[in-house]
């Protein structure tokens, strides 16, 4: 017989953890041991002497101190962030792991378990089953209905004595005993297994929790549809499969019944499989819950939909023996998470349950070591003793690295913020370092109390505990304090650690929130608390808004959690929420949180580009707000928009970008954290003021990268016209070159075609550069331009990159083979842009375009699906330019030997010089190493006018060269010409004349060449060699006069030579800068490639 539990009762075994104890005194027995450890190694003659508690021991890292307690896993985490240390990250190495004798507690750097979760107490009634008996059984009163799907949930301690295999629960239909069961046993000293029994189909035993007596949360779902089933416990998938009772349901009429098997409808009992252990918190639905709705199952918030039956002891028909029923408290969830541990004896890292006491070592880097053991010589210790005095006890511990620090209660910690709040606001002006630290100290161990001791959640003093802890953080917060904070500040980590401590007890002021107050206000001068309790109902059409002290819900000062994640929980399955708001506005945090923090980020605009010189530093600008959404279970992320106020106009002569950022606390557990902006973007630029966007929720603000510039109003206004004026000309020239290469019928040819695409995309993306200006005041427009010209720049780089491509073939790489086809030059300058941009609009939807341009934003990946292509073309023409320099070089070195055998030294440099100038000239601009000069444009205001005056004259140089200096458009339009001539009435009355002796006949194959004189007759009048400008220029011509037969010319000789009159029957094809070589050194002995001059 069970009797009931004294409400109230003290003597919990303290091995358990808090909400795994047995809470009856005497007649209800826990049901396990004490939990064993890894079991250590045997200790030879001469191993080390195992660790002192409190030594200190160096590492690798820095030093490690172990601790003479023995602390759950969150104590643990308190207690070294008490002494401004942290739980080990790295296993111990050399001396200290062979000195360890038992497994240590291990930190983590992420954020998970860097907080404890917010836990209330529940308390409720307990079936106590004790010996396996027949009469131990309780039934539910109402029959239940055809199911086609179903969980169940309960809470339960196993008796580890026991290892049959029992029934948890079971349900039986008229015609089918066997419709529902979940079984379990207990492997002594290891598991227990469980099994689902569906329409007398039994699965397998597979292991569900540990067999070690504490209270565990355990569900198994079922679903007709596939024969779907699967095991929780602890909130964790332990085992699952299919086809288990598939395609029939459970029949209606069934008979639930509690710690039995039943061989007939609600009856037919046996001791063989009865359960023994407690049961309480059963919970049945007509659906298979989600995984994150057994989660809320297990934090003592099971859903609504579809509950068939909830925990009620007065809905059962429960046997006499089981009466009366035992009251226990649970803490929600069940306590039963694994933390990480470091085992000496293997050597490996494992885990064990998080509120098992184990020994730690808490580690600091040597450096800030030695500046805490020095702290007991720092000004302030005159405080320190003031306020212990006041107290009569040790309020302030002047050794920061002390552990003699008893437990506070909540009513002590309120009356000590008090008298802390009195010293500081009227005696002390400005308290010393070592009072400052100390004071920190004490606000995390404030912070801490409702971790360490769980039970106080319905009972402390939460509201003045939280008036007194914002009202100490705002006076150590004023501005003559701020030298103080840097003094300390490599030890503390900066003012972010009473942020810290404010967070850390904000959630446990919700258990004053209540229907007739839903709503906690706490304000000082420098920072601020909320607490409310919100309806997501109500919320989900306008959201969540807080506003500053000072601010507006229309501009800055406000954070807003939008109406979509409020829908977004509703849809969850959550009916409310605790929305908790915090704000520091102190200019502590601008003077001590500054340096380089982030990493340089370039300015969104190219005007700002130009101006920078150097990254300076990053500075807190704005105020730091913070938000935070728990239910029941724990916090949950949301999305925010937030917007502040900055003082930019504070950095005169200087370029500030605002950037949008978190504190991390998880990124550097020696500094307390760091800013990120990963998942924040900026939303709209103001003059004084930016709104953010962030994808979830923490402490924000807005920082001011800061860089040093070299020019005024002026020069920007100036530079600014220039790039605008030089766009322009250069889109009317590129414009110009591409009608004239449609309208002069210039012949076909892939070097024409390649010049007519990048001379169409070039004045297209100028163009929609010249329009972006105007684009900025529409967003939709702004999208649209900035997608047109990323796409429409990166073709025209493309082509830039098949420009060398084909460079390369006709002038480097020469060979008989024919060259890549026209569709692999249109793949790479139309195709891969096409791509590029693509990619990034589908990664980047939200972050494409830069606020307030319209342009790439800099502050995300985006800018490099545009930087990362442009580089790779312009190193790639880089490396072809030079190799055409080299062998255009090669080539006139050559000719000069062949033309000058001994040259003169002026000359052969003067041949080189020109040689290398030339095709530099000619194919700079449309390689597009012009824009080689923009990435110099920070070093000095030079460099800036130089890439706007280069950029410029890229259209017009591009005009000069390849359409008015080009002999093929020149010819193309001298022919477009005469045929409109000759179709002119003025031609057709001209009388033929007899054409000269050097004239051809219409339609003679040389009718273009007029005979010349050859070079192997005396070498004075030979045919002209093709320079290296025009041979670069039309590397197609090159690349035909070496390998195609000429016309048949005669070669004219000597008056009164035999074979004067005769005409040579071989072909002369003209002679190249490589055809030359042939020649030999007087270059007299080979008339051409296709034959030999008979001599007379």
């Amino acid at each position: 017989m069970v009797t009931g539990l004294e409400k109230g009762d003290s003597e919990m075994d303290a091995s358990w953890g808090a909400g795994e104890r047995w809470l009856h005194r005497g007649a209800i027995r826990s049901l396990s041991g004490t939990p064993s450890n890894s079991p250590g190694e045997s200790r030879s003659p001469w191993a080390p002497a195992p660790v002192a508690p409190g030594e200190v021991v160096e590492t690798a890292g820095g030093v490690c101190k172990f601790s003479a307690k023995r602390l759950s896993w969150w104590q643990a985490q308190e207690s070294c962030e008490q002494q401004f240390g942290h739980l080990a990250l790295q296993p111990p190495d050399g001396v200290l792991a062979s000195r360890l004798r038992d497994p240590v507690w291990m930190g983590q750097r992420e954020a998970p378990l860097r907080r404890s979760p917010q836990r209330r107490t529940h308390t409720t009634a307990a079936l106590a089953f004790g010996e396996r008996t027949a009469d131990r059984a309780a039934r539910l009163r109402s029959p239940l209905p055809e199911l086609a799907a179903l969980t169940a949930c309960a809470h339960l301690q196993w008796d580890c004595a026991s290892p049959d295999a029992a029934a948890l629960f079971s349900v039986a239909a008229p015609a089918l005993p066997n419709a529902l069961q979940l079984r379990a046993f207990a492997e002594p000293g290891g598991v227990v297994r469980a099994a689902l029994v569906v329409r007398g189909h039994h699965g397998p035993f597979l292991a569900a929790f540990r067999a070690d007596g504490r209270w565990h949360h355990v569900c198994a779902t079922w679903e007709q549809r596939g024969g779907r089933w699967a095991l929780f416990s602890d909130g964790r998938r332990r085992a699952g499969a299919r086809g288990l009772g598939a395609g029939h349901p459970v029949p209606s009429g069934g008979i639930l019944v509690l710690g039995q098997d039943q061989d007939s409808l609600g009856g037919g009992f046996s001791a063989r499989d009865a359960f023994s252990g407690n049961l309480t918190d059963f919970h049945l639905w007509a659906r298979a819950l989600s995984p994150a709705q057994l989660h809320r199952a297990r934090a003592c918030a099971p859903p609504h939909e579809g509950l068939l039956f909830r925990w009620d002891p007065g809905a059962l028909d429960v046997a006499p023996s089981l009466l009366p029923t035992v009251w226990v408290r649970l803490l929600c969830p069940v306590p039963s998470e694994e933390c990480p541990t470091w085992n000496p004896g293997s050597r490996t890292e494992g885990s064990e349950l998080c509120l098992e006491p184990q020994p730690f070592l808490c580690c600091y880097r040597t450096e800030t070591y030695r500046q805490l053991q020095n702290a007991q010589s720092w000004p302030g210790q005159d405080v320190i003793s003031r306020v212990n005095a006041l107290a009569n006890d040790t309020v302030l511990f002047p050794d920061p690295l002390s552990e003699a620090r008893g437990a506070l209660s909540p009513a002590e910690a309120s009356s000590f913020l008090g008298l802390l709040e009195h010293v500081l606001e009227v005696e002390v002006a400005s308290p010393g370092p070592a009072a400052l630290l100390a004071v920190v100290c004490f606000l995390k161990r404030v912070a801490a109390i409702g971790a360490g001791e769980p039970e106080l959640l319905l009972t402390g003093p939460w509201e003045q505990l939280g008036q007194g802890v914002v009202s100490v953080a705002s006076l150590v917060l004023e501005e003559q304090v701020a030298d103080t904070w840097l003094s300390i500040r490599e030890v503390v980590g900066g003012p972010m650690a009473l942020v810290a401590s404010v967070q850390q007890l904000a959630p446990l002021l919700s258990t004053m929130m209540t229907s007739e107050r839903p709503r906690m206000h706490i304000q000082h001068r420098h920072a601020g608390l909320e607490v409310r309790r919100l309806r997501l109902r109500e919320a989900s059409t306008s959201g969540c808004l807080f506003t500053m002290p000072g601010g507006r819900p229309e501009g800055p000062g406000h954070i807003h959690i939008p109406a979509g994640e409020m829908r977004r929980l509703l849809w969850k399955g959550l009916s409310g929420v605790t929305v908790i708001h915090s704000w520091f506005t102190s200019r502590v945090f601008q003077q001590t949180l500054w340096g380089p923090g982030l990493e340089s980020q370039a300015p969104a605009s190219s005007e700002e580009a130009n101006s920078v010189q150097r990254f300076l530093s990053t500075q807190v600008g704005s105020a730091i707000i913070s938000s935070e959404v728990w239910d029941e279970t724990g916090e949950v992320s949301t999305a925010v928009n937030f917007h502040l106020q900055h003082q930019a106009q504070a950095f005169r002569q200087k370029l500030v970008e605002p950037v949008c950022a978190f504190w991390n606390f998880s990124i550097s557990p020696y500094t307390g954290g760091a800013w990120a902006t990963t998942g924040c973007s900026v939303a709209a630029l103001y003059r004084d003021s930016t709104a953010c966007f962030c994808n979830h929720s923490t402490s924000f603000a807005v920082l001011l990268q800061v860089y040093d510039v070299q020019r005024g109003p002026e020069e920007e206004s100036l530079l600014r016209t220039l790039s605008f004026v030089g766009c322009g000309v250069s889109f009317c020239a590129l414009t110009t070159t591409f009608l004239l290469f449609l309208a002069a019928g210039v012949p076909k040819s892939e070097r024409t075609t390649v010049h007519k695409n990048l001379t169409f995309s070039l004045a297209s993306a100028e163009g929609f550069l010249m329009a972006s200006e105007w684009a900025k005041g529409n967003e939709v427009v702004c999208v649209a331009v900035t997608i047109a010209m990323h796409f429409l720049f990166l073709v025209a780089f493309s082509w830039m990159l098949v420009e060398g491509l084909l460079l390369w073939s006709k002038v480097v790489a020469v060979s008989m083979r024919p060259g890549p086809r026209m569709w692999l030059y249109h793949a790479t300058g139309w195709g891969v842009p096409v791509g590029i941009v693509a990619a990034t609009l589908a990664t980047r939807p939200h972050d494409y375009v830069a606020p307030g341009h319209c342009w790439l934003s800099v502050h995300t990946d985006a800018i490099w699906a545009f930087v990362g292509p442009v580089l790779f073309v312009l190193t790639a023409n880089t490396c072809i330019l030079a190799r055409v320099v080299m062998v255009t070089v090669s080539s006139a070195r050559r000719r000069a030997r062949m033309l000058s055998p001994r040259p003169c030294l002026q000359q052969q440099i003067w041949t080189q010089i020109w040689a290398t100038v030339k095709p530099v000239l000619v194919l700079l601009p449309v390689l597009g190493l012009t824009w080689l000069v923009g990435i110099l444009v920070h070093l000095s205001p030079a460099w800036a006018y130089a890439a706007v005056g280069l950029n410029s004259i890229q259209g017009p140089y591009i005009f000069l060269v390849y359409a008015a200096c080009n002999e093929e458009v020149r010819s193309a339009l001298q022919r477009t010409a005469e045929k409109k001539s000759c179709a002119s009435p003025a031609s057709r009355g001209t009388s033929l004349r007899t054409p000269g002796p050097w004239e051809a006949a219409r339609g003679s194959p040389v009718a273009l060449a007029p005979p010349r004189r050859h070079m192997a007759l005396r070498g004075t009048y030979g045919p002209r060699t093709p320079s290296a400008f025009s041979s670069i220029e039309n590397p197609e011509r090159q690349q035909r006069s070496r390998f195609h037969l000429g016309p048949t010319l005669r070669t004219p000789t000597r008056p009164g030579s035999p074979d004067a009159s005769a005409s040579s029957p071989h072909p002369t094809p003209q002679p190249t800068q490589r055809g030359l070589e042939a020649r030999g050194s007087g270059g007299c002995r080979t008339v051409s490639l296709a034959g030999r001059h008979r001599p007379s």
